[in-house]
């Protein structure tokens, strides 16, 4: 790779791109994190958003966690559906409109989301560790400020 400046000969240097970066970054820390659930629990990245996005909010149509983690109705739709055969979550139809149904975690299911959580903080402490409290901080300020210059 050339190190040379390319910025007036219609070159993007993705590795110095910060968008990219970002991207990279993240999708690094997330595939860590998923060797860890995937190894403890046998979760995809899909099973694994749903059942945490189940977990967190108690009770929860497949529509809303599409919108809370965004994923495609069919990841989410099959993530459900893997979650159900292992029993750690139930569906519940909706009384006033029975094309909902509302997901829930089993006695099972809460059991095992209880884990995942402290494995999930073990996980994000070891990470923060690892670049220190400053960076820390910092990064967690530039996290919100990204976050609130492109909310919806």
């Amino acid at each position: 790779m050339n190190d040379h400046n390319t910025e007036n000969d219609g070159i993007l240097a993705l590795e110095k791109f910060l968008p990219y970066r970002l991207n990279r970054a993240a999708e690094r820390v997330s595939l860590r994190f998923a060797q860890e659930y995937k190894r403890r629990y046998g979760l995809t990245r899909p099973e694994w958003r749903t059942f945490a996005t189940i977990g967190q909010f108690g009770s929860i149509t497949a529509r809303e966690i599409c919108d809370h983690s965004p994923m495609h109705k069919t990841k989410v739709s099959r993530a459900v559906f893997s979650l159900e055969k292992r029993r750690w979550i139930k569906r519940t139809q909706d009384p006033q409109d029975r094309r909902l149904e509302h997901l829930e975690l089993t006695n099972v299911g809460q059991a095992t989301y209880k884990d995942l959580v402290k494995s999930a903080k073990t996980f994000e402490t070891n990470f923060t560790d690892s670049i220190g409290a400053a960076d820390a901080e910092l990064l967690l300020k530039a996290l919100n400020a990204i976050e609130r210059r492109f909310a919806d």
